[in-house]
């Protein structure tokens, strides 16, 4: 059983807010743990839980730095070269498919060429 408070679905106090809801006032959690619980019932499984933290004790989001910025868009580039074909996708390749769309598919036609002639 948690320590914590636990408060129905919109029927938290004021002065809590989910993560989310601390992004869009431009503040951070900094550093406090969770103050309470935020859940809501479902039918045929447990309750969806959110983690609330308290407006008072929230830090303000550190400013993006000029180098913070291009290691992003460093990383962010480098998520769109396909392994495959070596190519800029123009997107950033989904971890699971892990080639671009192009590829994907000539692979699975490939595939299944291969799977037809086999027999």
């Amino acid at each position: 059983m948690s320590a914590l408070p636990v408060y129905r679905w919109r029927l938290a106090p004021d002065g809590y807010a989910t993560y989310r809801q601390l992004r869009a006032l431009g503040l951070r959690p900094g550093g406090q743990g969770v103050a309470a619980e935020l859940q809501r019932p479902r039918r045929r499984r447990g309750p969806l839980v959110a983690y609330l933290y308290r407006i008072d004790r929230a830090k303000p989001v550190r400013p993006m730095t000029p180098a913070k910025r291009a290691a992003l868009e460093r990383a962010n580039a480098a998520r769109r070269i396909c392994p495959n074909c070596r190519q800029d996708a123009g997107y950033r390749i989904p971890p699971s498919r892990g080639m671009c769309t192009p590829c994907a598919d000539s692979l699975a036609s490939a595939a299944g060429h291969d799977r037809r002639h086999s027999t």
